[in-house]
């Protein structure tokens, strides 16, 4: 049966994605996006060149805004809060614009939401980020990567919250409102701490999505500079995969409303920044690349991976796109794209 989805931040990297794949479906869609980021503008016009110039509902407005989400909220069954602010430096050189789109614009999203009867389901995604640094985990670093010691699968939700940088501080203000929301009033909402995800339509940035980041900088010719020593690891999450963890919740809403899931590619899909990215960037380029290194960022974890088995669990998923595989469909999609980045 088609819903009625209202995605903030839906013309973003994730969002005109999750829409393509609504609107493919017969779906009803309302894009709600202040459209300052960059390439979000080109994300309208392709979703209107696929799916007609009247698919869907675009309502240009920023979450910081309570009444005009309050205008736009009635008539919907999904609510998916994308829209954020997404780089740590960013939130540390301007730490109130980081609280006011990410921590006020939750509230003020949610706020919107629980006015409507019945409620919105609501998804928020949420970031790793919310568990600091891991420094008191025991990490151990091997030639090309630094490993968890004991924590073979990851980092699972029972993992308790380290609030570290302005960024961490804002989403996870944000991730424990829209956890409460359900206790409180028994509102729909799931949280999704997400890790690496990279997929077609990402306009990776130096202080956020590196994989993108530094495959468009190659191709572009741009300087690049790697945070810390290039060994820290993340599992990597390939768009589609994502989408369908979206759908899986929204689809088993009984078991999900109220849970906290972290999503990413698991300890199968994990990849350390340079140390091992760099060389198979370079395989693709066919070239070896310069590149330079930079101090660490603030709360830079040496390693994250999702432990994604509660999501297995709860409702049968796990990924299906290898790292290679998703590095190769990225590389393509930017490298037949390379207009979009000035």
């Amino acid at each position: 049966m088609a819903k009625r989805y209202l995605i903030t931040g839906g013309a973003g990297f994730i969002g005109s994605n999750y829409v393509n794949r609504l609107l493919g479906r017969g779906d009803t869609v309302t894009i709600f996006d202040n459209l300052s980021r960059c390439g979000v503008a080109a994300n309208v016009t392709w979703l209107r060149q696929c799916h007609g110039a009247d698919a869907f509902k675009l309502v240009v407005g920023d979450v910081r805004n309570y009444k005009k989400l309050q205008e736009v909220m009635p008539g919907h069954d999904v609510v998916v809060h994308l829209a954020g602010q997404t780089a740590v430096t960013a939130s540390v050189d301007d730490p109130r614009s980081d609280f006011e789109i990410n921590g006020l614009g939750t509230f003020n999203t949610l706020e919107a939401v629980r006015q409507i009867e019945p409620h919105p389901i609501f998804i928020y995604a949420s970031t790793n980020k919310v568990y600091g640094s891991l420094h008191q985990e025991k990490i151990i670093e091997e030639e090309t990567r630094y490993v968890f010691r004991d924590l073979q699968q990851g980092i699972s939700e029972r993992q308790p919250l380290d609030l570290h940088s302005p960024y961490g501080c804002s989403k996870g203000i944000g991730d424990q409102y829209v956890l409460d929301y359900n206790r409180t009033y028994g509102m729909p909402t799931v949280v999704l701490r997400q890790s690496a995800i990279c997929g077609p339509r990402q306009m990776g940035m130096e202080g956020q999505g590196w994989l993108a980041w530094f495959m468009i900088a190659a191709l572009k010719g741009r300087p690049i500079r790697v945070f810390g020593d290039g060994k820290q690891v993340r599992d990597i999450l390939y768009i589609q995969d994502l989408l369908d963890v979206y759908d899986a919740v929204i689809e088993n809403i009984a078991v999900t409303a109220g849970q906290v899931y972290n999503i990413g590619g698991g300890s199968a899909r994990m990849l350390s920044v340079w140390s091992e990215f760099g060389p198979l960037l370079e395989g693709l380029l066919k070239r070896p690349l310069p590149v330079s290194f930079a101090p660490w960022r603030p709360s830079d974890q040496l390693v994250y991976c999702s432990d994604i088995a509660k999501a297995e669990s709860d409702f049968g998923w796990s990924p299906t796109i290898s790292v290679e595989e998703s590095i190769e469909r990225l590389y393509q999609w930017i490298k037949a794209n390379c207009t979009l980045f000035k």
